[in-house]
């Protein structure tokens, strides 16, 4: 009786309880990289602290400009390469939960094969 339980489980409302874990897997990468927002701050300082107009002189103008220059390279090398890996990250697992969806309806056939199997005397 159990199994039968199980099998309904598995093939109605297991599956709806699956896709939503890995929908909330996903969303959960989506959300630890937040691309959309390094994107619309890819060109924005990185941690800038010192950058301020220190004086008027030709000398404090050029430092400030070059230490605001390297602070956007910084930060600009910083979140392009977290996009990439975010982008790795969220095309590895999507490609995973595919393979899931997939082999999701043959898991518990599984099962009963390997039940029968060692019923039968099978071994490797």
């Amino acid at each position: 009786m159990a199994l039968i339980y199980f099998f309904s489980w598995w093939y109605t409302r297991g599956w709806g309880f699956f896709l939503k874990q890995m929908t909330e897997k996903l969303q959960h990468i989506l959300d630890a990289f937040s691309i959309p927002n390094l994107l619309k701050t890819l060109f924005h300082p990185f941690r800038q602290i010192s950058a301020n107009e220190r004086g008027r002189t030709i000398d404090a103008k050029i430092y400030v400009f070059f230490d605001k220059l390297v602070s956007r390279l910084v930060g600009f090398f910083a979140r392009f390469f977290l996009i990439i890996a975010g982008i790795i990250c969220i095309v590895i697992a999507a490609v995973f939960f595919l393979i899931l969806c997939i082999l999701w309806p043959f898991l518990p056939l599984a099962l009963v094969a390997g039940i029968i199997l060692t019923i039968s005397g099978f071994t490797l």
